[in-house]
């Protein structure tokens, strides 16, 4: 998710090389490295758990509880990515990548376990697995780049999967944020009512009402950027397959 670099200028005179744009260290690559391959096992374990646990209960209802450790362990650890951003390891948005992170964070933590009865819901396996497979093939990604040899399956991957994934893990976001509202509603649950010694008063009702409809404006955008993306990225790849 990294922007690609703006070009260098032409140098003033032919013997002068242009300046290359410099990466991370060998440190800090070091580091990217190794917690890019602990993620992506990470999301492995979890979609394992999805299948072993689908071919004993011979049901994906109720999968949730198979990876609800695992899932929340490694959705949290990617907070590190904003982390990794602001000290300038990663050339990426640190406000981007701090509401792409803190959006999975928020639905993991404050929505599906503060709210233990939308963890059977069908739409939370839906947003789950989503994740799933795109973590895996997203921290690949990531890996094999850092050590410059990135397979074209991956990279094609990459950016060709979301076309499917971003709308099914949208879908379940949602549905599993509306099937909350009843008991969010009915329990008053991360609400605060007035009087109270702070005259202060807040709805999470409403809040996650708001969130909804937030995901209007924003899908839109970030799901085109990834479109236009991938056609700047295997545009010309695959316009060289039909000219052969």
């Amino acid at each position: 998710m990294s922007a690609a670099a703006p070009g260098t200028s032409k140098a003033a005179h032919s013997d002068v090389a242009p300046k290359k744009k410099k990466g991370p260290g060998a440190l800090a690559t070091a580091y990217l490295v190794i917690y890019n391959v602990v993620m992506t096992a990470g999301w492995l374990v979890i979609a394992v758990g999805l299948v072993r646990a689908y071919l004993a209960r011979g049901s994906y209802h109720g999968l949730y509880y198979s990876i609800e450790k695992p899932l929340k362990f490694f959705q949290t650890g990617a907070i590190l990515e904003i982390l990794h951003c602001a000290v300038g390891i990663v050339p990426s948005s640190v406000v981007l990548t701090g509401f792409q992170v803190m959006s999975r964070v928020f639905l993991t933590w404050a929505v599906t376990h503060s709210v233990r009865e939308v963890q059977s819901e069908d739409s939370v396996l839906l947003f789950v697995t989503a994740w799933t497979v795109t973590e895996i093939i997203r921290y690949s990604f990531y890996t094999f780049s850092l050590l410059n040899h990135l397979p074209y399956l991956i990279k094609w991957a990459r950016y060709t999967f979301f076309i499917v994934l971003y709308p099914m893990g949208v879908t379940g976001e949602l549905l599993t944020i509306y099937a909350a509202l009843p008991y969010v509603q009915k329990t008053g649950l991360y609400s605060v009512t007035l009087p109270n010694k702070y005259n202060f008063s807040f709805d999470y009702y409403t809040f996650l009402i708001l969130i909804m409809i937030s995901y209007i404006p924003l899908f839109p955008q970030l799901y085109f950027h990834m479109i236009r993306q991938r056609k700047k990225v295997l545009g010309h790849v695959e316009d060289y397959s039909k000219v052969e």
